[in-house]
């Protein structure tokens, strides 16, 4: 039950939180309850430091998952839904989809059915971290993949379906393709209800956190009326409401962008995985389809650390899930060993988008203030000469420690 909380609003496009928001969290599978109980130390401890105990957020237990499955049957209780969509945010572990459980997925499930349509991950450096690159403090990127639609909308048929027959005879009849009768098939929609909304999401995060440049990530040379649509539609709709605070790459013509505007650009994916390896610097905010954002958030998230330093939200309007990015690690549960990094670093995005930055940026400084010292779990201390290998829960204690007010 919530402890003596009150709800978050949503009202002319703004949040309303109380000092006492009710916030549900799913515990999760695997390791998840390992890292939710460090994840919440640390944010509690930050929340109550940074505003000397007349902030404090009310924790509301919802489930999904193996829990979901024990306590109703189901792996996604529409109860845990409507709870998610009345409290307006919420967080999460990792979740675990059950075999043969009628779910792709849980976490596309729960962002379809909430319609959290970005998924916004921010992959920036902590200092003292190991990583597989040499300048690693080169990379401040925020991604936003878009949610809902592309390859994940689900829509396929397998291999000799009545289905998946119906649709080949069709296409090769009528529309003088050649597929190959065994094939399963897939249908990839983009549109340019969900492409604008997503853009206009990336663009607004942009002008808000004063970044200076806005990427469109697609494969547009190849599938022309999918990605080549996003990226056009993208560059309609910044034209169309962001006109006068941006700069588009092509008016420049080789010159240095204004300091007061956002430069918009545009790149092929296979030449922005290059880019985001040798010249990371020149890039702020990609606005990306769903699978290529999957790839490249993935990949960003590795030039800094790996996923366990990653973190994550699922953000509709007004609605926002933050969550871990990595998976669940069974063989690693109830063993107090993996690194919290990834669910601490996204309460921080989390009271971030309460609007209690300074509880956010203590966190931030306090994770990196004890990986600088060397107090770190396993997967960071096995990089580190000198570090002390420390448990999943003394990690969270680790940077309670250094939690210090700027």
């Amino acid at each position: 039950m919530a402890h003596l909380g009150a709800k978050i609003e949503f009202k002319d496009g703004k949040l309303l939180v109380p000092d006492n928001p009710v916030i549900p969290f799913i515990e999760g599978d695997g390791v998840g309850p390992d890292v939710w109980r460090a994840a919440r130390r640390v944010i509690d401890a930050a929340v109550e430091r940074a505003y000397r105990g007349s902030r404090k957020v009310a924790w509301q237990e919802v489930y999904a998952g193996d829990k979901g499955n024990e306590r109703y049957g189901t792996p996604l209780p529409e109860e845990t839904i409507e709870a998610i969509r009345q409290y307006i945010v919420g967080i999460k572990g990792p979740l675990t989809t059950p075999v043969g459980g009628g779910y792709r997925s849980l976490n596309v499930s729960l962002r379809q059915r909430l319609d959290l349509f970005a998924c916004v991950r921010p992959v920036r450096y902590l200092s003292g971290t190991p990583s597989p690159v040499k300048r690693p403090e080169l990379v401040d990127i925020t991604v936003f993949r878009e949610n809902t639609e592309d390859v994940y909308a689900g829509i396929e048929w397998s291999k000799g379906s009545p289905e998946a027959r119906e649709i080949i005879d069709f296409l090769n009849a009528r529309l003088s393709t050649s597929i190959r009768t065994d094939s399963g098939v897939g249908i990839k929609p983009i549109s340019e209800t969900a492409t604008k909304r997503l853009v206009r999401m990336a663009m607004e995060y942009a002008i808000a956190n004063h970044k200076k440049v806005v990427t469109l990530v697609h494969k547009g040379n190849i599938m022309k009326f999918t990605e080549g649509a996003f990226r056009d539609w993208g560059y309609e709709v910044i034209r169309d409401e962001f006109r006068d605070k941006v700069v588009f790459e092509s008016e420049l013509n080789g010159d240095v962008p204004p300091s007061d505007k956002v430069l918009v650009n545009d790149r092929i994916a296979d030449s922005m995985f290059q880019q985001i390896l040798l010249r990371p610097s020149e890039y702020s905010v990609l606005a990306v389809p769903n699978l290529i954002g999957d790839f490249i958030s993935d990949a960003l998230a590795a030039q800094v650390g790996g996923l366990g330093m990653a973190p994550g939200s699922n953000v509709g309007i007004p609605t926002a899930i933050f969550e871990a990015t990595h998976g669940t690690a069974p063989k690693y549960a109830g063993q107090d060993k993996v690194n919290p990094s990834s669910l601490i670093l996204s309460g921080a995005m989390m009271l971030d988008y309460l609007g209690w930055g300074e509880a956010a940026s203590m966190i931030r400084k306090g994770v990196e203030k004890a990986i600088l010292d060397k107090q770190v779990t396993y997967d960071l201390a096995r990089q580190m000469e000198g570090s002390t290998l420390l448990k999943c829960s003394e990690f969270a204690e680790a940077v309670v420690e250094r939690l210090v007010q700027t």
